[in-house]
């Protein structure tokens, strides 16, 4: 405290009676100031426009008016800031749809030959209709890589070998073509409407056949010319592939833990 603060009691209830006069009880609740003898007014200091402090002074109980320009300003409350606005969410954008994928159709051109028909008939042997009946039921069945077939045409074809005339052997296939026929449509529920038949006598031999040598024994000659006795069966249709599953991701291995050096 300066030199100016350094007063009796006396000099001080002195300086309170000159300089407080224009103060007046304002400052009764201030006791960290000296106050007059009379406890009204607070004790001025001469020659200085500031109040005498008490003991228990401190920064932040002094007051503006006695020159303590320390003492904390009133400050108005500050207004609660406004609460935020929730963002708007924002629609999640869809997502196109995948567009279906176009079936794939597959073209289907499958034939069996029914060989070893009896010579000089034209009849189907029951070894000829098991493997026909095996033939057709593959197709009418779906499988891994596509759907049932659905038949557009099936051509039968009747072949002799080339024993006999080729007017005989023209009549001939013909008739065998047209035992063929008859079964698919009586036995195996093929539509009439989409046979084609038609014979080809002795035209269209088997490759390996060339081998049978007409200095064999008729009947050696008959048999090695079996294969040409036959009845050809084509069918043409299509059918729907099917897609192939999506891959499944491959399992990454886990990572082993590195082994502890030994110490």
């Amino acid at each position: 405290m300066s030199s100016v603060f350094k007063v009796s009691l006396a000099g001080v209830a002195l300086a309170s009676i000159a300089g407080c006069s224009g103060l007046g009880g304002q400052y009764v609740d201030h006791p960290a100031y000296l106050v007059d003898s009379y406890g009204n007014n607070v004790v001025m200091a001469q020659g200085y426009q500031t109040c005498v402090r008490a003991s228990d002074w401190t920064p932040a109980r002094g007051v503006v008016a006695c020159g303590d320009a320390t003492a904390p300003a009133k400050t108005a409350a500050a207004a609660p800031a406004p609460a935020a606005k929730p963002e708007a969410k924002k629609p999640e954008a869809k997502k196109p749809e995948a567009k279906p994928k176009k079936p794939v159709v597959l073209n289907i051109t499958e034939k069996i030959e029914l060989q070893n028909i009896p010579f000089d008939q034209a009849i189907l042997t029951e070894d000829n209709k098991t493997e026909l009946n095996k033939f057709l039921g593959v197709l009418r069945k779906a499988n891994k890589a596509r759907s049932a077939v659905t038949f557009g045409a099936v051509v039968v074809t009747g072949h002799t070998d080339r024993l006999g005339s080729l007017p005989y052997n023209m009549k001939l296939s013909e008739r065998r073509a047209v035992v063929a026929k008859d079964h698919l449509v009586n036995v195996e529920n093929v539509d009439p409407k989409l046979i084609f038949w038609e014979g080809k006598g002795p035209k269209q031999p088997i490759p390996v056949t060339k081998f049978c040598d007409n200095k064999m024994n008729r009947k050696q000659l008959i048999e090695c010319l079996g294969p040409n006795r036959r009845v050809t069966v084509e069918v043409v249709g299509t059918a729907i592939q099917t897609p192939k599953p999506a891959a499944k991701p491959e399992a990454k291995p886990e990572a082993k833990p590195e082994a502890k050096p030994k110490t």
